[in-house]
């Protein structure tokens, strides 16, 4: 059976495990069926995600031209401290920057290699923890916008990682850590103008992925320099296919490929 379509990153069910489906145009795959089966991966070509153009796709699944104009892709995104929707300042366009930055966002603590601070729409939860491949996270702060989120953050980052360690993560090698005692500690390094959204509930959330086995390597798939390959399923975790001869295929990094994908 053969799917053919776009990479998209893969939507997700927060059950137990993780259920994850590719959406296709005309069809969409449950990939938890792929464990233990053999699959092809073929890249065929690119559409972008915004103009939807058969263009080469530059970054986060756009053509070049879509990045350096979309609002999806301005630097506020990356950076939530650079958000300015709340001045009624635009930088691309004001009207979805509003709809995205004026909005509930929670700062918050995840485990997915070592401890992580990151930010994430309240509407993203438990989305963002899941594509990142976190198997505990703990919401710090609830915040009416993204730029409260985004110094919050800042502050954080000089204690803690902002980065997940895909490696680590892939092979579930993962630091001790007592979230809710990180959570009481880094209260004396935010901003006072955040200190008010402290979250005082301690809802420790609990992430279980589909993996039969962890590799003890990892090595990752590109689809520039391997355009056809084949190869097992043993797991998912994170936005990643893992494989029995440890390639690892992050389907996130990849999106706006055009592939098609057989399962033997």
């Amino acid at each position: 059976m053969t799917f053919e379509g776009t990479l998209t990153k893969m939507e997700t069910e927060n059950t137990k495990p993780i259920q994850y489906y590719l959406i296709f145009e005309n069809n969409f795959l449950n990939v938890n069926q792929l464990i233990n089966r053999e699959i092809e991966i073929l890249h065929k070509g690119y559409q972008c995600l915004n103009c939807k153009k058969a263009k080469k796709v530059f970054r986060q699944g756009f053509c070049y031209d879509c990045f350096m104009s979309s609002p999806a892709a301005a630097d506020w995104i990356m950076k939530p401290e650079l958000s300015k929707a709340h001045l009624d300042e635009e930088d691309r366009d004001l009207e979805y920057e509003k709809r995205v930055q004026l909005q509930p966002h929670i700062v918050y603590l995840a485990l997915s290699s070592e401890v992580k601070v990151g930010v994430t729409r309240k509407t993203q939860v438990p989305t963002r923890w899941i594509d990142q491949g976190a198997v505990q996270a703990l919401p710090v702060l609830e915040v009416p916008n993204r730029y409260l989120a985004g110094i919050a953050e800042v502050a954080l980052k000089n204690h803690f990682s902002d980065k997940t360690n895909w490696q680590k993560m892939l092979k579930n090698d993962l630091s001790h850590a007592d979230l809710h005692g990180e959570k009481e500690r880094l209260k004396q390094w935010l901003p006072d103008e955040v200190l008010p959204y402290f979250l005082v509930t301690d809802e420790l959330w609990e992430l279980q992925y589909p993996v039969e086995h962890f590799p003890a390597k990892v090595s990752s798939l590109n689809l520039l320099k391997t355009p056809h390959f084949s190869g097992r399923v043993i797991g998912i975790k994170g936005q990643y296919l893992l494989f029995e001869d440890g390639t690892v295929f992050n389907v996130r990094t990849f999106e706006g490929y055009v592939v098609s994908i057989t399962i033997n």
